[in-house]
């Protein structure tokens, strides 16, 4: 098992799940976050740091968000480690107010 970040994830790329983190399996670029599911130790430490909800247990994950499953591994084997917390995209804090999440 690994954990999948989903769309909710892109526009906001908050970084909280980054620094609890234990093997830095996160990856990124400019809009949003992915986990390499070949790091990923399935501690689910990230899972209630996302302010947004985007990062499920790929066994829980909604049908409808299984093409995030390869959509992280291809992605996060391009692209280069987040090891710390960083700014946001910006508008972030919009598109959270537009997900439906408080700010």
């Amino acid at each position: 098992m690994t954990f999948v970040v989903t769309s909710n994830c892109e526009r906001c790329r908050f970084t909280d799940c980054v620094e609890v983190c234990p093997v830095d399996c996160f990856h990124g670029d400019q809009t949003m976050l992915y986990i390499d599911p070949e790091e990923c130790i399935d501690c689910g430490a990230c899972v209630p740091e996302c302010p947004v909800e985007a990062i499920y247990d790929e066994s829980e994950l909604p049908e409808e968000l299984f093409p995030w499953q390869s959509i992280n591994a291809k992605r996060a084997a391009s692209l280069p480690v987040i090891m710390e917390k960083g700014e946001p995209y910006p508008g972030a804090e919009q598109r959270k107010k537009e997900l439906g999440f408080s700010t």
